[in-house]
């Protein structure tokens, strides 16, 4: 297996103190490597960047919703109260309550919306668990077919089976590894090039599943992740773009002409993701304000600004 490289950099006050390693892969629109650092061909877990993807091969088995709540399918949604009635209204399309959910329970993923829930006497819930919306797609993908629900977490169930067959043909590889994922739900591997490749396929889809989950992702990103979220002022950012990104520092965006990117930071350091994507996008030639505001991660010191996690792209 290649090695990682140094990606970013932590510089405080002028001194490098650290570093980020990490693997990034670009593709051109005809699906070509247009270049890579790092280990790109071996498989990863893309956690929560395989979301799209599994959505894809649930409207193919029949899950038909609207954009907001395909795209909250596709989500890592931050617990907002929108987020929460949208999954409560994807139960209440199968007759089910936040019962038949099997993710486990949890606070909002962003820091903010926990305390303001802490601050009203609210409590940790499956429904609050950011992967609520893929389990509740599961369950309704699950009723469309007459399937078993108690089970719909095993790699054998039907709904797994087939999302597990989708997921090798976007990506173009093999699945080696079924993992678990913090959600308990199948957690499937590929390469970030086969990620790259997956994105690339939703974004220049013309018909079909992989056109709808694309377009529920451009008409309504703060479903996919939150009104706060780095993800989503990308995407406002980049018209036309669709992205996802996951946990272990793992992130995929395709453009819509089909370049696409993914990568992946070694030690899972989430601050680093937003600061070497956005690199990537520039070496693409992608120059956008709000593009160079997701790559900024300002260090303080005594409150000041002293330096910045810095991209080596």
């Amino acid at each position: 297996m290649s090695a990682p490289v140094p990606v970013a950099e932590i510089v405080r006050s002028g001194f490098v103190e650290g570093r980020h390693h990490g693997s990034v892969v670009a593709l051109d629109p005809d699906g070509s490597v247009a270049w890579s650092v790092g280990s790109v061909e071996e498989p990863v877990l893309p956690r929560s960047c395989n979301k799209p993807l599994q959505a894809v091969a649930m409207v193919e088995l029949g899950l038909d919703l609207p954009g907001r709540l395909l795209a909250l399918a596709s989500a890592s949604h931050s617990g907002e109260p929108f987020h929460l009635d949208g999954v409560r209204e994807m139960l209440a399309l199968g007759d089910l309550d936040e019962s038949a959910l099997q993710c486990p329970e949890d606070w909002p993923l962003v820091d903010a919306v926990r305390d303001e829930l802490v601050r009203s006497g609210g409590a940790r819930s499956r429904l609050a668990m950011n992967c609520s919306g893929k389990h509740a797609a599961m369950l309704l993908t699950c009723r469309a077919n007459g399937w078993d629900l108690d089970s719909y977490l095993s790699p054998e169930h039907p709904v797994q089976a087939a999302i597990l067959e989708r997921f090798a043909q976007l990506t173009g590889e093999p699945v080696g590894t079924v993992a678990i994922d913090g959600c308990g739900a199948p957690l499937l591997a590929t390469s970030l090039t086969g990620l790259a490749r997956a994105f690339q396929r939703l974004a220049l889809a013309t018909t079909g599943a992989e056109r709808r989950v694309a377009d529920a992702i451009r008409s309504h990103p703060a479903y996919v992740s939150g009104s706060t979220r780095d993800e989503l002022a990308l995407l406002t950012a980049l018209p036309g773009a669709i992205g996802k990104a996951g946990a272990e520092a793992v992130y995929a965006v395709a453009l819509p002409d089909g370049r696409s990117f993914a990568l992946k930071i070694d030690d899972g350091g989430t601050r680093a993701r937003p600061v070497v994507m956005a690199a990537a996008l520039r070496r693409a030639g992608i120059r956008s304000d709000a593009v160079d505001a997701t790559g900024r991660h300002i260090l303080t010191g005594g409150g000041q600004p002293v330096g910045e996690i810095r991209a080596l792209l």
